[in-house]
């Protein structure tokens, strides 16, 4: 079968066999199939059923019940506000490192109470489960597309690779 170049309703070059059949999508037309979709809200269920999900929901109510925790996160908010003021309203320098100081020093003092680092590291173990799914998920479908797109005809003469 010999292949050859012909016109199409869409706007790039390629080339195909005689009486090919493969579709072209554009990927603002792509619509993911029903199946599809119903498996990823099914996955996207188990995940939120994970000890990992659990311990995430959990170390937030901690936070957000915490007084200490909302009294430092609020008055980091006002100390930022503050910042900002004296940056471009005042055009006061001394008193922008002064107050970023105070900033910094609050930040601290959050991030060395155990309340805070449970939901830190909630947040940490949240996203590498993800990731690891993601990349299952990847490298499963590259493995797939890879050992189909790979058909005897087109291995080197020599039986080597490159």
């Amino acid at each position: 079968m010999s292949a050859h170049a012909h016109d199409h309703d869409h706007d790039h070059d390629h080339e195909h066999g005689e009486g090919c059949s493969v579709p072209v999508f554009d990927n603002r037309d792509l619509i993911v199939r029903e199946d599809i979709l119903a498996r990823a809200k099914e996955l996207a269920h188990l995940i939120t059923t994970t000890e990992e999900v659990s311990l995430y929901q959990r170390a937030e109510r901690l936070i957000q019940n915490n007084q200490k925790v909302q009294g430092l996160i609020a008055l980091m908010k006002k100390k930022q506000k503050e910042l900002v003021a004296f940056e471009t309203t005042f055009k006061n320098e001394q008193m922008v490192e002064k107050i970023q100081k105070e900033i910094d020093e609050l930040q601290d003092e959050l991030d060395t109470m155990p309340v805070v680092q449970q939901f830190q590291q909630s947040q940490v173990d949240v996203n590498y489960l993800l990731q690891s799914i993601v990349s299952i998920i990847r490298d499963t479908v590259a493995e797939k597309v890879d050992v189909e797109a790979a058909k005897p005809s087109e291995a080197p003469a020599d039986g080597y690779g490159e």
